[in-house]
């Protein structure tokens, strides 16, 4: 009988849940390891191989390691929830020139409650993650986010979503630790081809990387229906022709196939008109931002003018600011200019090292 209570703990295959899980078993935890299929390759058409967590391998590899060190094993297959969610989800969001981000959409709506409910099924007191972020209590009660040791790897910014009935049933034990910790782990606990494995940065589902083709064979028609769009400056001049708007991200200066005789950035797009703004970079500058579908974290609300790190992107920083509450959200004002605020993305709010909250970008404003 553990002393530490019972576990269901996401496995993938990888390295990172590989080791969430023999972590958890060596510590008396008594350990169920779950592999999710979110998604059918096969199905996308693409034209590189399967790769990234929703493949045979994958599954064969997790099973393995539960086996190896005698705790049970299962495949949960989700890819209809998955799909009729996140998939969606993120075909709309295009459709209506804004950028979405899936993993947000799928831990805050799918994969978190997927792993509650079959943790309930099995009698699990707890469920683990192999990401790099921590939850604890506050001492006001709450359970809170917060950032990885490794800020390379921190993975809080797509954990935003998560309320408290999930974060009050969660363990994020690599928090604690680098990836490198994590890679040393793996070869001392006789899994050296783990800890050689590389990573997949794709979305799941679109694991060849190519999203504007994941577009073009998910909605019939759709290149026809979007075909002849204008890019424009920002007075409306007519630049020349684009693909379709749904193509395009704010902030891209790649692959936009015009030339102006200098760098040329998206700052705007416009689905009703089918058109694409192009501009300087200093066109991308922001001052204030609103965000809507808050998910309070670390305090059940704020006082106006509450200063916090604002994370408008993955890879972002984060940059100083002011919240206040509106009547859909809030608006945060930046002390200096942000770049690049692309409406559909997550803006994740920082006290420190934790999550205050989060939301999803409605839109930007000078």
């Amino acid at each position: 009988m553990s002393t530490k209570g019972k576990v269901l703990v996401a496995m993938s295959g990888g390295i990172d849940s590989t080791v969430t899980a023999l972590m958890l078993h060596n510590e008396g935890y008594e350990v169920i390891g779950i592999t999710m299929k979110t998604w059918d390759y096969a199905t996308s058409n693409a034209s590189s191989k399967e790769t990234g967590c929703c493949n045979i391998d994958s599954f064969n590899d997790a099973r393995q390691a539960a086996v190896d060190n005698g705790f049970p094993h299962f495949i949960l297959d989700i890819r209809e929830e998955f799909g009729d969610f996140v998939i969606e989800n993120f075909v709309e969001e295009y459709l209506a020139g804004r950028t979405p981000n899936p993993c947000v959409m799928c831990n805050t709506h799918i994969k978190w409650r997927a792993l509650l409910k079959r943790a309930n099924a099995l009698d699990c007191q707890w469920i683990a993650t192999g990401h790099y972020a921590e939850v604890r209590q506050h001492t006001n009660g709450r359970y809170v986010i917060s950032k990885g040791l490794d800020e390379t790897k921190d993975q809080s910014y797509v954990l935003w979503g998560l309320d408290q009935e999930l974060l009050s049933r969660t363990i994020m034990p690599l928090g604690k630790y680098r990836k490198s910790e994590i890679r040393q782990m793996a070869f001392d606990m006789g899994y050296p081809e783990l800890a050689k494995k590389s990573e997949s940065y794709e979305i799941c589902f679109v694991p060849d990387n190519d999203y504007r083709g994941f577009l073009k064979r998910r909605v019939n028609g759709l290149e026809e229906r979007v075909d002849g769009g204008w890019f424009v400056d920002k007075t409306g001049k007519k630049l020349g022709k684009h693909k379709g708007y749904p193509f395009y991200t704010i902030g891209q200066r790649k692959g936009l196939e015009i030339a102006l005789g200098k760098p040329a950035y998206v700052t705007n797009i416009d689905p009703v008109t089918n058109t694409v703004v192009l501009g300087e970079e200093d066109d991308l500058n922001r001052g204030e931002v609103e965000v809507i579908k808050i998910n309070w974290v670390k305090y059940d609300g704020i006082n106006d003018g509450m200063e916090a790190f604002t994370k408008i992107r993955y890879k972002d920083k984060g940059a100083l600011s002011n919240m206040y509450n509106t009547e859909n959200g809030l608006s945060i004002r930046f002390y200096e200019p942000v770049k690049g605020i692309a409406p559909g993305q997550s803006a994740v709010f920082y006290e420190g090292n934790d999550v205050i909250g989060g939301g999803i970008i409605q839109k930007s404003v000078f």
